[in-house]
């Protein structure tokens, strides 16, 4: 059970989300259509909240005397980056959050995906689901790829 917990709460951590996940969680143990399942429900759990409230906590402490400066840097870098990938995307923006969110790559994910479509006041549902098919997309990639580096360690025994 103890690995279960582990794997779903992982998969809800910011930078490791379902891509760190499910092949923990596989080397772990769970079975891996289990860490699947898990993972993609832990990495969507923070979602709405992020959308919500992470720009209106970041504008909130801009201006306090430890934070404000590091907050300030995120606003800025939010918004410049939503704006990039605005002008890239045009009225593609749905796909190009989907993708966003899906392509494995360091720095995209659920957290990271949903947080610019706040900046970018994308429509609440429209950006939920881009970011619930962005995760279905990556939690499908990084599957592949543990079930392919399981089996390429387990066959050199």
């Amino acid at each position: 059970m103890k690995k279960y917990i582990f794997t779903f709460l992982l998969s809800m951590v910011p930078i490791f989300e379902l891509r760190g996940g499910i092949p923990v969680g596989v080397s772990m143990g769970v079975k891996w259509y289990h860490a699947v399942i898990i993972c993609m429900i832990g990495n969507m759990i923070p979602v709405p909240f992020i959308y919500l409230f992470a720009r209106k906590v970041l504008e909130w402490g801009a201006d306090k005397p430890v934070i404000g400066k590091f907050f300030t840097w995120c606003l800025k870098k939010g918004h410049s980056g939503g704006e990039k990938l605005k002008a890239k995307a045009g009225k593609g923006m749905f796909w190009a959050l989907l993708l966003f969110v899906g392509i494995p790559l360091p720095g995209t994910g659920a957290w990271t995906g949903t947080l610019a479509a706040s900046f970018l006041e994308i429509d609440f549902k429209k950006s939920i689901v881009a970011v619930a098919c962005g995760v279905v997309l990556a939690a499908a990639i990084i599957t592949v790829a543990t079930l392919c580096g399981v089996a390429a360690f387990t066959a050199a025994k």
